[in-house]
């Protein structure tokens, strides 16, 4: 499970997404959303069966917020065949988790923006709101699952988003003429609210970070990834975010590779993955060849959760631990690592 040693090619200029002929038009990494997500473009498909292109192309928003107890994290999905409401509440003391997902026909009610800097993800229905607001400091989180396993889920909070705050922004193809676009944005401070089963959290920014993975794209049918992620603090009170991942796509360019440090992202090359698909909750090794990560990841608690949908099925285990050793910054500054809470996930899906 390596990546290949690479130069990474960070692209600076905006420009669509896609050309007329549905290629991309850069291909790279940006520390800002600088490509406009015309997904119209797109031509994937020879032209009589051009009409069943949006079956395929897939959207996301998923947002998380990391406490020390605890792990929120709410998504609207369009899969193309269906779109997906869905959240999921991690508690860490207990080793347990509720998770409850809406499956919507052909995306109904689902409205997702072309862009990840404007407009309003939204959906509300079966006694469902969830609603994801863009905002010129950051993004507003708005939840209301009465149901949610007899406990009900609530949440209002405010992700604080500054403007100097870089984001992990990549664009890569897949095979010839399908395409993975992605934002993760990390560390980002929350405040407001979460209530379940009559508890309310005051979420603070001084201790509380979201983090967001904004994805748009087409992927081969049969896909496989490992997403690994982190936010927190270092002992001086620094936030420290990590971002890594390989599994698909041509990522000569660019990886997903990143450590973020006070919403700076240090760029990664390779990242050498080993676990044991066999019994994810051993130790993982996330080593990069040029010396610059160095990690130990622990996990305590497994998150599994498969979805068969005839043709959407997918099975994900999304480990929760700690992250220990060292990362190495774009100025050689030497970043220890001791207990930094994230996950760490293995995901196979057909869609």
């Amino acid at each position: 499970m390596t990546q290949l040693l690479q130069p990474q090619h960070e692209v600076t200029e905006p420009s669509p997404l896609l050309d007329a002929q549905g290629n991309l038009t850069a291909i790279g990494w940006a520390r800002r959303p600088l490509w406009d997500c015309n997904l119209e473009a797109a031509r994937f498909y020879p032209p009589v069966t051009r009409l069943f292109q949006r079956f395929r192309i897939k959207r996301w928003d998923y947002y998380g917020v990391m406490t020390p107890s605890h792990f929120y994290s709410f998504t609207l999905a369009d899969l193309g065949y269906a779109g997906q409401v869905f959240a999921y509440v991690i508690d860490f003391a207990a080793r347990s988790h509720h998770e409850e997902t809406l499956t919507l026909p052909l995306v109904s009610h689902i409205t997702l923006p072309r862009n990840s800097t404007e407009g309003v993800s939204r959906y509300e229905g079966k006694g469902v709101r969830m609603a994801f607001q863009t905002e010129t400091t950051g993004r507003r989180l708005s939840v209301s699952w009465p149901g949610f396993g007899g406990n009900g889920l609530a949440a209002e909070v405010f992700l604080h988003l500054a403007p100097e705050h870089e984001s992990l922004v990549i664009t890569i193809p897949i095979g010839k003429k399908r395409f993975y676009y992605n934002r993760k944005i990390n560390c980002l401070p929350a405040e407001g609210w979460i209530e379940t089963g009559g508890q309310r959290l005051e979420v603070r920014p001084d201790v509380h970070l979201g983090n967001l993975d904004w994805g748009r794209g087409v992927w081969e049918y049969r896909s496989f990834w490992v997403w690994a992620s982190a936010s927190g603090f270092l002992p001086d009170g620094r936030r420290i975010g990590l971002n890594l991942g390989f599994g698909f796509g041509d990522t000569s360019a660019a990886t997903e590779n990143a450590v973020i440090l006070e919403g700076r992202i240090h760029k990664l090359g390779a990242v050498h993955f080993t676990y044991d698909p066999h019994d994810f909750t051993r130790p993982w090794r996330m080593v990069a060849p040029d010396g610059r990560l160095d990690l130990t990841f622990t996990p305590f608690y497994d998150r599994t959760a498969a979805t068969n949908l005839l043709v959407i099925t997918s099975e994900v285990h999304q480990l929760f631990g700690h992250y220990s050793g060292t990362a190495v910054t774009d100025e050689g500054e030497t970043l220890k690592l001791d207990g930094l809470l994230g996950f760490a996930e293995e995901h196979h899906a057909r869609w």
